[in-house]
């Protein structure tokens, strides 16, 4: 058998399968046939739109001031900002809801952060997926990921994935999705009582 790492036109031929490979979205995972996540087919204008808008803001036009810290989260280009108290800016991409009906809106803060979370459905995911286990315990199978805030709304929070397919794209049941190692700092970083919207 021929080495490809020692003959060019192979070695081309690899890493051009391995681009087209890498340039490849992921699939929407389903749950007896209804997609979890957007499903993206092919690479057109269409997925640009699914993956987080990264423009930065000033938190001024958001928030009268930066006490306890100020998270923002634009469902729009799914992107998480967070200004420290000091006001060091923070910009990471995000996990919004898969549809406007689970989407919340407004003024919120953090009520509890939790460093090693566990998942139970909500009523109204368990009606929709009555197959979906009633608990999940802490670890790398936890939709909640490494680390979880949790918001003024019942069922609403911020917390990491595993499945990191999920960042950038409409695909939570109401919560903000980040990357485990992006809620790790996040989660060092903000405090209860920081004040949190989402627009």
């Amino acid at each position: 058998m021929a080495d490809w790492s020692k003959n060019k036109l192979g070695r081309r031929a690899f890493l051009a399968g391995s681009a087209a490979v890498l340039a490849t979205p992921a699939l929407a995972q389903s749950v007896n046939g209804v997609a979890t996540t957007e499903i993206e087919r092919e690479l057109n204008t269409s997925v640009r739109r699914n993956i987080s808008s990264f423009r930065t803001l000033d938190w001024q036009p958001y928030f009268s001031n930066l006490n306890k810290g100020a998270v923002l989260v634009d469902i729009a280009s799914r992107a998480l900002h967070y200004w420290q108290p000091s006001g060091i800016y923070h910009l990471y991409p995000c996990s919004v809801p898969l549809t406007e009906d689970l989407t919340r809106r407004g003024r919120t803060t953090i009520t509890l952060k939790d460093p090693a979370p566990d998942w139970r459905p909500t009523p109204a995911m368990k009606i929709r997926n009555p197959e979906w286990p009633d608990y999940v315990g802490p670890g790398p199978d936890n939709p909640l990921g490494s680390r979880a805030m949790h918001l003024g709304w019942q069922y609403y929070r911020i917390h990491g994935t595993h499945d990191t397919r999920k960042i950038g794209r409409r695909s939570s049941n109401g919560c903000i999705g980040l990357y485990n190692e992006h809620v790790e700092q996040l989660y060092e970083m903000a405090q209860v009582g920081t004040q949190v919207l989402l627009i």
